[in-house]
């Protein structure tokens, strides 16, 4: 059977793609999904003066605004429909996931299987519409109270406001999970991904512009597109990394014969967290700085400048404390997302046990053991993915976008995405290969 599969894997090429009738509309209606976003993010909201907008963005861009505009694909920017994004419904589910460690209604729902975790996914809904409301209204409020961004401020536009950007965040969602049941890939990764990607070629722009004035030499340039390879590289080989902790079960008797026992592994990423530590520490540490801007520098006390100051980019402080909440988010969301007892009962329970360790509480132990060593390695590796564009822009003042988060986001959706066409194609060539088998069964039986 192995070699069957690896023979299949072989021959995947443009032949086989160009059968699979299946996966070329799961594809054309991924793209087709994908371009209604994109045109949703040149939508204005209705009632605002974009130029007076742009020229207030622009003071707020390095702050938590620009990393919302870049999840956004420059939606935030230009003010438009989707301008929430996709945000609001992931951190749903990152609040939902922490409360089914806390409650015990909810884990027991995440143990029951499809049926409770549709429960879960309706609460995950709810939960996005509370959170895209709330930030909703602060977005419309903070227009409102902006010197000449609104054209009729009042209460009709707070309402509209709101009601939009609601029924943007809420529109995506719907998207996403079109895309991931009748598409190919995530949804939601892939909306976030294509706004990602959208702004590449302003960035490719932006970066050559300043070779042609001499703000960047050749030499730097070409450094920065070898190690934006280096680092691809370097993602895509920690990406899918994983730790195999070998899971044997033992003999059993079927009447009279004697089955050997099987054998099986548990695979342990070596980033079990993604991309969550490294989006948490952006979002905290822009957040003060952010505030700031909408309360106006010149209101603030001396020390809460002093400490906006160090808290910029390229400041040891700033450095320092990215780095920190990243390896502290890291092993935090992998505690989160991964209970290495509930592993070790499941094991036990199927009569599966590691080779030399004990099932149940030592079994856990051990998991647990194995899973904090693996997760150093993946927090120095988010903490070298992440500081260095921050290294790159202190020092050479490089527009280096695709850096940190965001490279982190596109590689490991495009590694998903890739995985998922294949997977497509082996299955449809040994629907083939079955279909063929059958013809030459009934000829042989005529």
């Amino acid at each position: 059977m192995a070699s069957a599969a690896e023979q299949l894997a072989s021959n995947l090429n443009f032949s086989a793609f160009s059968k699979a009738e299946e996966l070329k509309k799961r594809i054309w209606f991924t793209l087709g999904a994908l371009l209604v976003y994109r045109l949703g993010t040149y939508i204005p909201l209705p009632g605002i003066n974009l130029g007076a907008y742009a020229q207030a963005f622009n003071h707020q861009a390095q702050g938590i605004l620009g990393m919302f505009n870049m999840f956004a694909g420059g939606a935030v920017a230009r003010m438009a429909i989707f301008a929430l994004g996709i945000m609001p419904y992931i951190s749903a589910s990152i609040i939902v996931q922490l409360m089914t460690s806390v409650i015990p209604a909810l884990e027991q729902l995440k143990k029951d299987g499809e049926q409770g975790r549709k429960v879960i996914n309706q609460y995950t809904r709810y939960g996005t519409v509370l959170l895209a409301t709330v930030q909703a209204y602060a977005i419309a409020v903070g227009l409102q109270g902006s010197q000449g961004i609104v054209t009729n401020p009042g209460p009709f536009f707070l309402f509209s406001t709101v009601i939009t950007l609601v029924g943007g965040t809420m529109f995506l969602m719907w998207l996403g999970e079109q895309i991931t049941a009748r598409g190919i890939g995530n949804g939601i990764s892939l909306i976030i991904f294509s706004g990602i990607v959208a702004n590449l070629p302003q960035a490719i722009s932006g970066t050559l512009e300043l070779g042609r004035t001499g703000a960047l030499s050749t030499p730097v340039i070409l450094a920065i597109i070898i190690l934006t390879i280096a680092v691809i590289g370097i993602i895509v080989f920690v990406e899918r990394a994983q730790r195999r902790l070998l899971i044997q079960y033992p003999k059993r008797q079927v009447g009279n014969r004697m089955f050997q026992g099987d054998t099986s592994h548990l695979p342990l990423k070596l980033n079990t967290a993604g991309v969550i530590p490294p989006i948490f520490a952006s979002s905290l540490l822009l957040l003060p700085a952010t505030i700031a801007g909408f309360a106006r520098n010149e209101n603030l006390p001396g020390w809460a400048t002093t400490i906006l100051s160090s808290l910029g980019h390229g400041q040891p402080l700033y450095m320092a404390s990215y780095a920190a909440m990243i390896v502290f988010f890291a092993f935090f969301y992998t505690a989160l997302v991964f209970n290495p007892k509930d592993t070790a009962d499941q094991l036990k329970k199927h009569s599966g046990f590691i080779p030399g360790i004990r099932p149940g509480e030592r079994t856990a132990e051990y998991i647990d053991y194995v899973l904090t060593r693996i997760t150093v390695l993946g927090a120095a590796y988010l903490v070298l993915i992440c500081m260095l564009p921050e290294f790159l822009i202190s020092w050479a003042g490089v527009p280096f976008y695709l850096g940190g988060t965001s490279l982190l986001i596109v590689v490991s959706v495009t590694l998903d995405t890739v995985a998922q066409i294949q997977g497509h194609l082996i299955a449809h060539q040994y629907e083939g290969l079955i279909k063929k088998s059958k013809l030459r069964g009934g000829k042989r039986n005529r």
